[in-house]
C-alpha cells in the first residue's frame, strides 16, 4: 500500500498535476493539503473518474485538506475534537485497516508573534488527540505540511535555519518530537540517513534549481505500522512541472 502526502498549493489551479502524478504514481492513499477550496467546489467527479474516492474539509481562498483514496474512506473526522478553530487543517479517515490523519501544520508567521503561539497551542491540541486517537487505531499514518523541519539535515542552511527561525525554532521541534514520542516514526528517516532531500523550495532565488529547500512534509507511521514500512521518499518530478506547487509529494509504502 502506498500512502502519499501533497502540498498542492491551490487544487483549482494544480487539479491537471494531480491527475497527472496519481495516474504516473498509483498510490493507493493521498492527503492533500491546501486546496484552497470550499467544499461545493471539489473535483469529486473528477477524480473519481480516475479512480479515487474523497473525503474533504475546505475553506475560500486559504487552508484546505483533503484525503484520496481508492477504497472508500470510513469513519471521517474533520478538525481536533475539542479545539475550536475556523481554518480547515485536519481530516482523518480510516482507509482498510489503516487511520490516516492528514495535518495542515500552522506556519506560525515568526517566532514571538500571535501566530506563532497558536501554532503551539494547535501541535498540544494535536498531541492530545492522537494520544486518544492511537488507542483505538494502532495502525496509523499521520502525514502532511508538518511547516516544521526535523533537524538540520532537513534545511538547505542550519546557520539561517536555526533555534530561532519559524520552522525550526526549538519550540516547535520539540513539538514534533512531542508527537513522535506518543510512537509515530518518519519513514523518510527509517530509510535515508542523508541531508539535502528535500519536500518544499520557495518559488523565489531559483530556490528548486539551487536547491534552497526544506524537508517539511512528512510521513509518520505508528509503532504497529513501523516494520511494514519497507520504502519512503519524496518525488521530486512534479515540482519540475510547468506552474508547480512549491512543495513536492511524500510517501511511504507499506507491505501487505
Amino acid at each position: 500500500m502506498k500512502i502519499a502526502s501533497w502540498n498542492v498549493n491551490s487544487l483549482n489551479v494544480r487539479l491537471p498535476h494531480l491527475q497527472q502524478w496519481l495516474q504516473s504514481a498509483a498510490p493507493d492513499i493521498v492527503g492533500i493539503q491546501e486546496t484552497k477550496l470550499e467544499d461545493h467546489k471539489f473535483p469529486d467527479g473528477e477524480l473519481a473518474g480516475i479512480g479515487y474516492r474523497s473525503v474533504f474539509a475546505g475553506q475560500k481562498t486559504y487552508n484546505g485538506v483533503a484525503v484520496l483514496s481508492r477504497e472508500p474512506a470510513q469513519d471521517v473526522q474533520v478538525g481536533i475534537p475539542g479545539f475550536e478553530d475556523e481554518q480547515k487543517r485536519v481530516i482523518a479517515a480510516t482507509v482498510g485497516e489503516v487511520r490516516i490523519v492528514n495535518l495542515y501544520v500552522v506556519n506560525g508567521q515568526d517566532v514571538g508573534t500571535d501566530k506563532y503561539a497558536y501554532k503551539l497551542r494547535w501541535l498540544d491540541a494535536v498531541h492530545e488527540w492522537l494520544a486518544a486517537e492511537l488507542q483505538r487505531h494502532p495502525k496509523m499514518v499521520v502525514l502532511g505540511d508538518f511547516n516544521i523541519a526535523p533537524d538540520e539535515r532537513d534545511v538547505h542552511d542550519p546557520e539561517v535555519w536555526n533555534e530561532n527561525h519559524i520552522l525550526t525554532s526549538t519550540s516547535e521541534r520539540a513539538g514534533l518530537r512531542k508527537l513522535e514520542a506518543l510512537g509515530l516514526h518518519d519513514a523518510f528517516r527509517l530509510h535515508h540517513d542523508e541531508a539535502g532531500v528535500f519536500s518544499w523550495w520557495d518559488y523565489r532565488a531559483a530556490g528548486f534549481r539551487r536547491n534552497l529547500g526544506l524537508r517539511i512534509d512528512l510521513t509518520l507511521v505508528s509503532d504497529a505500522l513501523r516494520a511494514q514500512a519497507k520504502a519512503a521518499d519524496i518525488d521530486r518530478e512534479p515540482r519540475t512541472w510547468d506552474r508547480p506547487s512549491d512543495h513536492a509529494p511524500a510517501w511511504v509504502e507499506l507491505a501487505d
